[in-house]
């Protein structure tokens, strides 16, 4: 069974795959509640012949799928949780809810779910019907918006044993996602002050607002004082109350810490703390600090990036029809500004003749160059596919399942997200991944120089998760 008849393959089944996306699209589950979606997608696996273990590292909504034994292991990573608020209407090119604050795939993680499971079963009948040795691993990762569901599987060891983990993400264009990521830590800080009449008694009150406002004012300093990269986002998700006559006795901020390295994370949330106390202390209120979860700054590997792209090259490109492109120049007529390809790791050169020559069009049928000599950028985001990275060789891409100029978390990105178009990406990201995993299988070289570069990246350290034990997957309504 050739690489050609793994693409016949997916061709074949496009419906099944398709299916599933769809289901996990109208489920819309966030973080940590996905039951629906996991279900559909454990019923699929199942189907295809996959021992399935649900409820691993503790995390409910995570699972694994296996099949096969021995060694070459090979992980596919798959996503299914939404975001709250973005419910749009499929195929709609207007802003238009489904359900007004409702849910929706707004980072397409339908599609990516179902995409590495097409290339896991993909890889799994190349082996069967081949009669060759290994395990093909599908891993449920849950929580990725705001949860890192893969950082607690990390942590409860999930990964241990693999050779290799390959992923994708739905996006604007196709490429190897040749970046590095932001590690980043969520952390609740919550004040408890004293209430009191504030015009009849408010020397008798302690105000958890005065604290957490003083607090924000505190770190609007510090940004002056951090790594170039950091970024240092909070929501506020307790004010007090809505009696401004009260002195506000309870207040909550949630905050997200990012920069290039754990490390770097780790200092600087450990200044934010001293503020906080420090703020605590001067407004004689107490101040609890709650580790809500973590990400990791992604370990780079170039050999498994060089996989990745000669099958982005050699596997059948995307084929438009009349109606996916007519969806797409509506929905981006709605847009304005085209994405900073160069932020995804091609030359500022590459990336202005790809935006001239992609001008007028509305989706991305190209391959976006790679060099594996190039310098590795640091992209804005976050993702905890680097806990993964950390533990065994990582490489993910981007395959075109959005318009050229939707941004992710828009609802753009829903409503193409169950669409054709759409599924035509998730299906050519299958061939793409399920392709490079058979390169790994057939020539040992590949997967032992994947091998190498982890080991030399990693220069003896050994993955730590900064979450402590204690600290449990929530979800956003627990926040």
């Amino acid at each position: 069974m050739e690489k050609k008849q793994v693409y016949e393959f997916l061709e074949k089944n496009r419906a099944v795959f398709s299916d599933v996306s769809d289901h996990v699209w109208d489920y819309a589950e966030t973080a940590f509640q996905e039951f629906q979606s996991m279900d559909c997608i454990c019923e699929a696996l199942g189907r295809f012949g996959f021992r399935v273990e649900k409820g691993v590292a503790e995390v409910p909504t995570a699972f694994v799928g296996t099949w096969g034994s021995g060694h070459p292991v090979i992980g596919f990573l798959g996503e299914f949780d939404a975001l709250s608020g973005m419910s749009q209407e499929a195929g709609a090119a207007e802003q238009k809810p489904v359900c007004e604050g409702g849910n929706g795939h707004g980072c397409g993680h339908n599609l990516l779910g179902a995409g590495s499971l097409g290339a896991a079963v993909a890889l799994k009948e190349y082996l069967e019907k081949n009669g060759k040795q290994g395990t093909v691993k599908y891993f449920g990762c849950p929580g990725e918006e705001g949860g890192s569901g893969k950082a607690f599987m990390a942590r409860g060891g999930v990964f241990d044993g693999v050779d290799a983990a390959l992923t994708w993400h739905p996006g604007n264009f196709n490429g190897v996602a040749d970046i590095n990521f932001l590690a980043n830590y969520q952390i609740l800080y919550k004040f408890k002050g004293r209430a009191s009449h504030a015009a009849a008694a408010p020397q008798n009150g302690r105000s958890a607002l005065d604290a957490l406002e003083l607090m924000n004012v505190g770190v609007q300093f510090l940004r002056e004082h951090v790594p170039q990269e950091t970024r240092i986002h909070y929501a506020i998700t307790n004010a007090g109350g809505f009696s401004p006559n009260v002195v506000q006795p309870r207040a909550e901020v949630l905050y997200l810490i990012r920069a290039p390295k754990l490390e770097q994370v780790e200092e600087i949330y450990q200044r934010i703390n001293q503020i906080a106390r420090g703020m605590a202390m001067a407004t004689e209120t107490e101040v609890e600090i709650e580790f809500i979860k973590s990400c990791a700054n992604l370990v780079p590997n170039k050999a498994l990036n060089s996989v990745l792209y000669q099958n982005l090259l050699s596997a059948p490109p995307i084929v438009y029809s009349d109606e996916d492109l007519a969806l797409g120049k509506a929905l981006d007529a709605t847009l304005a500004n085209m994405p900073n390809l160069s932020s995804v790791g091609v030359t500022e050169a590459e990336a202005e003749a790809f935006e001239e020559e992609m001008a007028g069009q509305a989706l991305f049928t190209q391959v976006l160059p790679f060099n594996a000599q190039r310098e590795i950028k640091v992209a804005p985001g976050s993702s905890d596919v680097g806990d993964v990275s950390w533990n065994v060789p990582t490489a993910q891409i981007s395959a075109t399942c959005w318009t050229l100029k939707s941004p992710a978390h828009t609802w753009q990105t829903v409503a193409i997200g169950r669409s054709e178009a759409a599924h035509k990406g998730l299906i050519y990201a299958a061939q793409v991944l399920a392709g490079a995993a058979i390169d790994l299988i057939e020539d040992d070289s590949l997967l032992k120089a994947a091998q190498e570069e982890f080991v030399r990246r990693m220069k003896g350290k050994k993955y730590i998760s900064p979450i402590p034990a204690d600290v449990k997957p929530r979800a956003i309504s627990e926040l």
